[in-house]
């Protein structure tokens, strides 16, 4: 069967958790790239309240493979109780940029050299 890729959202109250978040799964190899956008402004439900806040969005490039483990790694990571992990399916994509989401993500040890955070 052909390889399935996936971009996985999060959303988090700060960049700093946000850059973590990436920076994580970039290092587990469970995300090829990680990319940060914000802020931007959430408005939902909570606690039977309409909610508005700041927010950073963290979408990742990823195979449908490594799904299971991001998640649990956001999961693991974040500070919300519900955090938000959604995955879109990718249904085309240049066959060389998807050709590396799939290297980068290839379960192997992990690059002690990713633990410095650039600044």
């Amino acid at each position: 069967m052909a390889q399935s890729y996936v971009q996985v959202t999060t959303t988090t109250d700060a960049r700093s958790e946000a850059a973590g978040l990436a920076r994580s799964a970039v290092a587990e190899r469970l995300a090829a790239c990680a990319q940060l956008v914000g802020p931007i402004a959430s408005t939902y439900w909570w606690e039977g309240e309409i909610e508005t806040a700041e927010e950073w969005m963290v979408v990742f490039k990823t195979t449908a493979d490594r799904f299971d483990e991001l998640a649990t790694l956001i999961t693991d990571l974040h500070s919300y109780d519900t955090p938000e992990i959604i995955a879109t399916p990718v249904v085309a994509g240049s066959l060389d940029y998807l050709a590396w989401v799939a290297e980068q993500t290839e379960p192997g040890e992990r690059d002690e050299a990713v633990d410095e955070p650039e600044d």
